[in-house]
């Protein structure tokens, strides 16, 4: 147990630290902060939920200073999700440094809003890759002064395709600065990008203690391909109120929503040709309960902040095994109890093969007897969530929503589950029962003594 008070930070950090409820350090905490603190370059190989990103952020907030106006710290992100979950987290250890700012720069979001907020440089920018690259290229962002990069989650980057952008941001700012990599797995081509970036790094491997590791039940069936919708549907009425399912190819994540939807689950698509605004609202539901089953892609699914997942069903087999690695660990997170279902084609058993080779380990293969098909029968999301046009920039809060719940709608507080609040509108989950009442009492009434339209979403 390592208290925070034994670092070098700033005073209003350990405060935000304490605040946040942060006792003691994670070991990549430990052993990645003191070595940042100096300004070295480090290479940290740390899964999701170790406290990677408490880690980096601790370290480029220490190395700020705010009374110069101008980019210092750029982190880097394989997608929109994960960008905007790493600046809610920088975002919360910085809430006792006055005047920071920090701007998230994403593709897929109008340009003309993220060139309006470069009109004064931020202190941080956290985004991806080919939209940072795009205003380095425009000089709407101005990379001179960085002193820290971080460049998180390296090896989904690589997956991407972003390998040149990230070579070429690095040509556009400043020669001398501290790079920081995060990665889940350690391949050669990461061994490649820290030899072509980093300076003499310090090496940080962080593998859970074998008493610490989740308790994940790995359970592998073999169906036919004309079947393999009925066993999915199978798998999900009998084992959790909510899953994730993955499929490799955009167009089949359609196309297995659509139908689950049709036998009556409560079942969304999450892929990388949907609209921003579609995706949040997707990520929304799903994280609130007001949806069941996320039908998604390996990229699509990175930036997820589900912590009790019950159940992971890979629709198809992974195209590679550390990809299966990843997508089971999506579930038995925060010391709970998950399974993973891997449903395998006769043509899909290669990949298999492939997976207990590096397990080296037999899988847990085990028979599916698919039931009679039955009726429609509902497997509803237990949750229902309402849309209401407003948000940050009405200076709209959680505690007015919930007191416009509880005060004129009439509903108990219990009844009222997650509240996201974006800049133009927010979300708010309630049991499904009582939506219509919520919806009703939130027309009929106000929010913050205001009239705003408020409608059910799906």
């Amino acid at each position: 147990m390592t208290s925070f008070s034994t670092l070098p930070i700033k005073p209003a950090l350990l405060a935000s630290v304490e605040t946040l409820g942060y006792a003691a350090m994670t070991p990549v905490q430990t052993q990645s902060l003191p070595p940042m603190l100096d300004g070295r370059d480090v290479i940290a190989q740390a899964q999701t939920g170790s406290g990677k990103t408490a880690a980096f952020g601790l370290g480029l907030l220490q190395a700020i200073d705010v009374d110069t106006i101008r980019l210092q710290a750029l982190v880097l992100c394989p997608t929109r999700e994960l960008a905007d979950q790493v600046s809610k987290a920088i975002r919360k250890l910085a809430a006792n440094i006055p005047n920071v700012k920090l701007l998230t720069l994403c593709g897929g979001m109008p340009l003309g809003p993220q060139l309006a907020s470069l009109t004064h440089d931020p202190h941080i920018v956290v985004g991806t890759p080919g939209r940072v690259q795009e205003h380095l290229k425009r000089g709407s962002l101005h990379g001179g002064g960085i002193k820290v990069l971080v460049l998180d989650e390296a090896d989904r980057m690589l997956d991407m395709g972003f390998t040149e952008a990230i070579d070429d941001i690095i040509g556009r700012i400043a020669k001398h600065h501290q790079t920081l990599l995060f990665s889940a797995t350690y391949p050669d081509e990461i061994r490649a990008v820290s030899q072509r970036v980093q300076n003499d790094p310090v090496v940080v491997t962080v593998e859970a203690p074998a008493d610490k590791k989740p308790a994940i039940e790995q359970r592998f069936h073999e169906v036919d391909p004309a079947q393999k919708l009925d066993a999915l549907s199978q798998v999900l009425s009998g084992h959790a109120e909510q899953a994730l399912v993955f499929c490799n190819m955009r167009r089949e994540v359609d196309a297995v929503a659509q139908e689950l939807d049709r036998r009556g689950f409560s079942a969304l698509a999450l892929h990388g040709d949907m609209e921003q605004r579609d995706r949040d609202e997707v990520l929304v539901r799903f994280a609130n309960h007001s949806c069941a089953v996320l039908v998604a892609t390996d990229v699509a699914a990175r930036g997820l902040d589900i912590v009790a997942l019950p159940l992971v069903v890979s629709y198809d087999i992974a195209h590679d095994p550390e990809t299966h690695t990843h997508r089971i660990g999506r579930t038995g997170r925060a010391g709970q109890a998950g399974l993973a279902i891997t449903l395998c084609t006769p043509r899909e058993r290669p990949k298999a093969a492939n997976i207990e080779a590096l397990n080296g380990t037999p899988l847990p293969w085990r028979p599916l007897k698919l039931a009679p098909p039955r009726g429609k029968t509902l497997h509803l999301a237990p949750m229902k969530t309402l849309v209401i046009d407003a948000g940050r920039q009405d200076k709209l809060r959680p505690g007015d929503i919930l007191g416009a719940l509880t005060g004129d709608a009439g509903l108990a507080a219990k009844d009222i589950g997650k509240i996201d609040i974006f800049a133009t509108r927010a979300y708010v989950a309630i049991t499904r029962a009582l939506a219509n009442k919520a919806l009703e009492g939130l027309r009929a009434g106000k929010i913050k003594g205001r009239h705003f339209r408020v409608r059910p979403l799906g």
